[in-house]
């Protein structure tokens, strides 16, 4: 079991490339929310996080999808805080458009 100081530590490149792999999924829904998660987040993501990632991708796609839309909520027996955490960061970063640059052409 990893210490809270260890925990907060910065994921290294090979475990977040590692992670970002095992972040495939089946649904196009829980791929837009995990990218749009890693947009944000991958360059400060820690090592918690990371294992509350590995966790909410142990469940199946529809569980996932379920969790993230706000079907449903975590069960405390698998959710720990750093899950309900990640879950939370993940649900606004998902319901926010990815910004895109509008480039404006002379008519």
């Amino acid at each position: 079991m990893q210490t809270a100081a260890e925990l907060a530590q910065p994921i290294s490149e090979r475990a977040l490339s590692k992670l970002k792999w095992r972040c495939r999924r089946g649904l196009l829904e829980n791929d837009l929310f995990i990218a749009r998660f890693f947009e944000r987040h991958e360059s400060r993501m820690t090592n918690g996080q990371a294992g509350a990632m590995e966790t909410l991708m142990d469940l199946s796609d529809n569980d996932l999808l379920d969790l993230l839309l706000r079907r449903k909520e975590p069960e405390p027996a698998w959710a720990g805080a750093e899950v309900v955490e990640l879950l939370q960061l993940m649900r606004t970063d998902g319901a926010q458009r990815p910004a895109t640059s509008v480039s404006s052409s002379p008519s």
